[in-house]
């Protein structure tokens, strides 16, 4: 279902939404991650995600944005965990700079057997992965993502 745009909006201005972050590792504990096109967090790297739609089941919702943000279909040997519930509080929104953001965020760890050609889509200017240990010095990197590697815990 298509909200429109000024209903959606009051909903932002209004709600906290509903999310899910992928966080896609490798054997070799490299993390993929995004330089961010759109607002909150543009200009960031962050992690692959996205809100959950009405009436959408939490497994769908998570093959729908791995899918469409990265081009990746989990196979049967890669391994999916949960790894809790954050929030994430912005100043600006999808809308403007004005409207502030507030997802209630599931977490979910993705690990691939390998690493994949990730498809580039419209949300993500680059895709690149990065090594924890990297990830979390990186001043390119959202705090919200580091969060899930122990720095600042929500």
């Amino acid at each position: 279902m298509v909200i429109p745009k000024k209903t959606f909006h009051d909903i932002v201005k209004n709600t906290p939404l509903i999310s899910i972050d992928l966080i896609i590792t490798d054997p070799n504990g490299f993390c993929l991650l995004g330089k961010r096109n759109n607002r909150p967090a543009k200009g960031f790297m962050f992690v692959p995600g996205g809100r959950i739609f009405k009436g959408e089941k939490i497994i769908a919702a998570f093959d729908r944005i791995l899918i469409s943000e990265v081009g990746y279909k989990v196979t049967d040997h890669d391994k999916i965990s949960f790894q809790g519930v954050y929030e994430h509080f912005y100043e600006d929104s999808y809308h403007d700079i004005k409207t502030s953001t507030h997802y209630v965020v599931l977490a979910y760890r993705l690990e691939v057997v390998k690493k994949f050609n990730e498809v580039l889509d419209r949300q993500h200017e680059k895709f690149e992965w990065v090594s924890v240990g990297n990830l979390l010095s990186r001043t390119d990197v959202h705090d919200n993502v580091k969060s899930y590697f122990g720095e600042n815990n929500s």
